[in-house]
């Protein structure tokens, strides 16, 4: 078999090279256009039920909308876990599904299940909803919004229905939440002496003002053969024409909103997220794509989207977006990566050019190694695999066994043509080329298959391990198997056309290079001086696998090395129940105390939580993001500085990470950090009493940073009991009340 696709390669040349550039140039081109990403898709086959409480408090919240979502979702088919967050008005259960299940399958699961958690919730919460399909590696955009002039409440109004709506029609963008600035609101504030002096109850005002700004249709009529539209239009942003709506009447005189209330635009109320950048307030947008989608591609988009946008918005506002970009580490990995095939294949032509000692035999061995590269990211491309640094860290480590083929079948060949007192000259180049790369192609399509086979067991991984190395698995074996197909075609092809013997029939050119010679010369040394020494050779031998055993076990192990994002992650935490006002006083002192770092390039923050957003944090909670360029500091210095920066933050906790890991170290463990450390039971107080116990303890381990404990503390309520006996004796209801 082997021996027919040499023969069959050498006998149509041509067609041989032709089909090799064709396949360079679509490589190329694959290459060029294939999505890139930092890891393959990580994220379990996850679903997100977001719903919105309105004043619901936190025990309310987990009791009546989130226990009872997770009962419904639980005996849904696949489903391996849930878990959920409950805080002020809102409720966020996720549910994962098993890793071979199809995210629309799952999604499909969760939808048939809606109707039945609304019917279980209380009437006063809103539509449970399912979040936008992301992964951990969602977030790939964050936009920064400031004025010198215009208000935030307008800067608010700009990004929920200019830019929202705009990044939101990008092809492959899942969601974008907006938080910061003041959200603009109509609000009517009664004056209780006006209304005691009408007699106007609040019941009938809620009942004039329902629907008092919403316009109503009235179907078709026809007149003389035509039909019209019947609209009345009631919508007005005008205060002053909302005033004159109807609300009662007292005698012969119609009570009006504008007699009894004062009707205004202003901000929102309560607030639940602030946001700055550089210590100013600010409105961000956080930008997440789809699982599967380019990050590049999309994040060019964005960029395009927002140039375009500037247009529209007013002219003093500055749109910042050097805040967070997924793209720029992308960039950096793969350049990195890249630069390591680069270094890798012109060691390979150091080495070749010393040991051949022949321009010729290198240059065959090179021109097949670009080309199995291109091949390898072809049939990636044609298996839907997009390249990311596992896929090309894998073909980085195949590097060196790419060019085993082609230098052993060239050397071969060579040696063959310049055997002395052989029939080479007698047998046509052809032949000798056909029987040389024949006679050492089965050994070596053996050693390839036994490299192959031991890369087989990251096939039978699982879970997120799985999803992360079976690409670099992939990757290394097609590299492979297109270097065994190059080598059966374009080698013997090319060594055809490059490849003459000398003229004096091998005399001098068939020697082996002065290093080659060297190398063998103090290789027979050593072998004649262990043969002489072997008692001594073996217990070197022995000693050396026990230390190497004992020195195996003593290493430690990470899921993924630590690596240089770029950026840092902190989060700055206080008790539950800090007023929102108190963490932006404390988040605002941070962003100063950061500012300072040298390497720091500017300093955004969220403090509490954007509206539908799974991300969902505290009024006490603040994430900060923090890219950096480092210069003459190392990374680990310049974050020592932060961290000893912020230690000066009282009744704070503080967390540093960064965005990528921040969010690998959330999916493994359910929590922002590396290690988390949880503890069961039934009395709060005893749960916070063994939580200092072990947070004492962890801090004494070196190597361990950041030690924080989750803040369970009972969070400050105003109670109302109300005294039913004297609600009836003034004729309130609870609802009322």
């Amino acid at each position: 078999m082997l021996e027919k696709i040499i023969h069959s390669s050498l006998t149509h040349r041509i067609f041989v090279i032709i089909c090799a550039v064709a396949l360079a140039i679509y490589g190329l081109y694959s290459a060029h256009e294939a999505d890139i990403d930092i890891f393959p898709d990580l994220n379990a086959p996850t679903v997100v039920v977001m719903t919105e409480c309105g004043a619901m408090n936190t025990e309310d919240v987990e009791a009546l909308v989130s226990y009872p979502i997770e009962s419904s979702l639980s005996g849904a088919s696949g489903i391996r876990r849930i878990r959920s967050t409950s805080t002020d008005g809102l409720s966020i259960v996720w549910a994962e599904f098993d890793w071979d299940t199809d995210v629309l399958v799952a999604r499909q699961t969760i939808s048939e299940k809606l109707p039945e958690l609304t019917s279980n919730l209380p009437a006063e919460v809103g539509q449970p909803v399912m979040a936008p399909q992301s992964s951990i590696m969602g977030e790939i955009f964050i936009v920064g919004l400031q004025a010198d002039s215009t208000s935030l409440m307008d800067l608010r109004t700009s990004a929920d229905f200019e830019l929202r709506p705009r990044l939101m029609s990008i092809s492959g963008v899942a969601g974008v939440t907006v938080i910061g600035g003041d959200v603009k609101e109509y609000q009517i504030v009664l004056d209780e002496l006006k209304m005691q002096h009408y007699g106007i109850s609040i019941a009938e005002v809620t009942e004039a003002i329902d629907g008092i700004n919403q316009n109503v249709n009235g179907g078709l009529i026809t007149r003389h053969g035509t039909e019209y539209a019947v609209r009345c239009v009631c919508a007005t942003r005008d205060t002053s024409v909302l005033g004159t709506a109807y609300v009662a009447k007292r005698g012969n005189y119609s009570v009006t909103l504008a007699d009894i209330a004062e009707i205004r635009v202003a901000p929102s109320f309560p607030r639940i997220g602030r946001a700055s950048i550089k210590g100013n307030d600010a409105v961000l947008l956080t930008i997440t794509k789809q699982p599967g989608a380019s990050t590049l591609d999309r994040t060019e988009e964005i960029e395009k989207t927002l140039e375009i946008s500037k247009l529209s918005l007013p002219a003093d506002v500055r749109v910042q977006t050097n805040i967070f970009r997924s793209s720029d580490f992308i960039d950096r990995a793969i350049d990195n990566v890249k630069s390591s095939l680069y270094e890798g294949i012109f060691f390979v032509a150091i080495v070749l050019i010393l040991f051949l000692a022949n321009i010729r035999t290198t240059a065959i061995s090179l021109i097949t190694l670009p080309i199995s590269v291109l091949t390898s990211i072809l049939v990636l491309k044609l298996m839907n695999l997009g390249i990311n640094t596992m896929s090309l860290g894998g073909i980085a480590i195949a590097i060196g066994s790419l060019v085993d083929d082609a230098i052993v079948d060239v050397e071969n060949v060579w040696r063959r043509m310049n055997v002395p007192n052989a029939d080479a000259n007698k047998k046509s180049i052809i032949s000798v080329i056909e029987e040389a790369s024949s006679e050492v192609r089965v050994p070596i399509l053996n050693s390839t298959l036994i490299i192959i086979a031991s890369f087989l067991p990251l096939f039978f991984l699982s879970g997120m391990e799985g999803k992360m190395l079976i690409p670099l698995g992939i990757a290394f074996i097609v590299a492979l198997a297109s270097s065994t197909v190059v080598a059966l075609t374009l080698t013997p092809v090319l060594c055809s056309y490059l490849l003459r013997p000398n003229a004096d029939g091998g005399q001098k050119n068939s020697k082996e290079s002065w290093l080659s010679q060297r190398l063998k010369e103090g290789y027979a040394k050593l072998l004649d001086l262990a043969l002489a020494s072997k008692r001594i050779i073996l217990t070197l031998s022995g000693i050396a696998l026990v230390a190497a055993i004992i020195a195996m076990f003593t290493f430690g192990s990470n899921f993924l090395p630590p690596f240089n994002e770029g950026s840092l992650t902190i989060n700055i935490s206080t008790l539950p129940g800090t007023s929102l006002d108190v963490s932006n006083e404390i988040g605002l002192e941070a962003e100063k105390m950061l500012m300072e770092v040298p390497e720091v390039i500017t300093v955004s923050r969220k403090t509490g939580r954007a509206e539908k957003d799974e991300h969902a944090l505290g009024t006490n909670v603040s994430e900060i993001e923090v890219p950096y360029r480092l210069s003459e500091r190392s990374k680990d210095e310049m974050i020592e500085d932060v961290r000893h920066r912020l230690s000066h933050i009282r009744g704070a906790n503080v967390e540093i990470g960064q965005p990528i890991s921040h969010r690998i170290d959330a999916m493994l463990s359910g929590s922002q950090s590396a290690i988390a450390v949880k503890i069961f039971g039934a009395e709060l107080p005893k749960l916070e009493q063994i939580a200092g116990y072990v947070k004492e303890e962890m801090q004494k381990v070196d190597g361990i940073a950041d030690v924080n404990s989750e803040q369970m503390t009972f969070r400050p309520q105003m109670k109302i009991t109300p005294r039913r006996e004297m609600l009836a004796e003034y004729g309130i209801t609870q609802k009322e009340l």
